[in-house]
């Protein structure tokens, strides 16, 4: 690890599309931060006067998230994410320390909101937040897509990073929609190109890099994931 390496910590729309040119990338953890839709966003995921819910970290002191650590080459990534990140989502930056799966700590850069960012939403009951996010959708897309294409995207690639909130999220999400006789497929929008990310950014640049080798090399199945999710949420998530 070169020590003049930046890297930047992806727990959001970062982890599933990251939208910039990297050099390489780590699955891992930070720890003394919890995930939450707390963060209001009325330029992607919202409108003025009605914001959606994306995700920020929380301190929390025994907290840990798990997320996707890039490593970024260029002057014009660190630009795009401060155009994304700080100008349009109002979110700040700190550094923390963050260990990968194979062992190795370094320094990463967050973006982060605070009670005094722009668009902050701050805690509320998990049914008003889904509800909220049920309602809402921005430029970029509808934030039901937002919500589940991280869901998925830990479920998939990183399941030893289990989020009681973010899976809590999710299952009042999909009830609402089945209960509503909503059309999932609009919601979430148009499919991703082949052969790019997963998903798309959070202001439709396409991705310049490969989905992460680290999560490509070491994907778990469904099953190591359900293991870790307790029976009666995975009954509600139907897996």
């Amino acid at each position: 690890m070169e020590n003049t390496s930046l890297w930047v910590f992806g727990y959001g729309s970062l982890c599933w599309h990251p939208g910039f040119d990297y050099k390489n990338s780590r699955v891992g953890h930070i720890k003394h931060y919890v995930r939450r839709f707390w963060q209001g966003n009325t330029t992607h995921r919202g409108v003025p006067g009605k914001p959606g819910r994306v995700a920020t970290l929380v301190p929390e002191k025994n907290g840990r998230t798990f997320g996707v650590a890039y490593e970024i080459e260029g002057e014009a990534a660190l630009q795009y994410l401060n155009s994304r990140e700080v100008e349009l989502g109002g979110y700040t930056t700190e550094i923390t320390c963050f260990q990968a799966r194979e062992g190795c700590t370094f320094p990463v850069l967050l973006y982060i909101a605070t009670p005094d960012s722009k668009d902050w939403s701050g805690p509320a009951p998990p049914q008003v937040i889904a509800a909220e996010i049920l309602s809402c959708s921005g430029a970029t897309g509808h934030n039901v897509e937002y919500l589940l294409r991280l869901a998925e995207f830990m479920r998939d690639y990183i399941p030893e990073g289990y989020d009681d909130h973010l899976i809590t999220l999710e299952m009042l999400v999909r009830s609402a929609i089945k209960e509503k006789k909503l059309c999932l497929k609009t919601l979430m929008g148009n499919p991703p190109p082949p052969g790019q990310s997963q998903h798309r950014s959070d202001d439709d640049i396409d991705m310049v890099g490969p989905m992460p080798a680290a999560i490509v090399q070491e994907r778990r199945d469904t099953f190591q994931y359900s293991a870790k999710v307790p029976a009666k949420k995975l009954r509600c998530l139907n897996l």
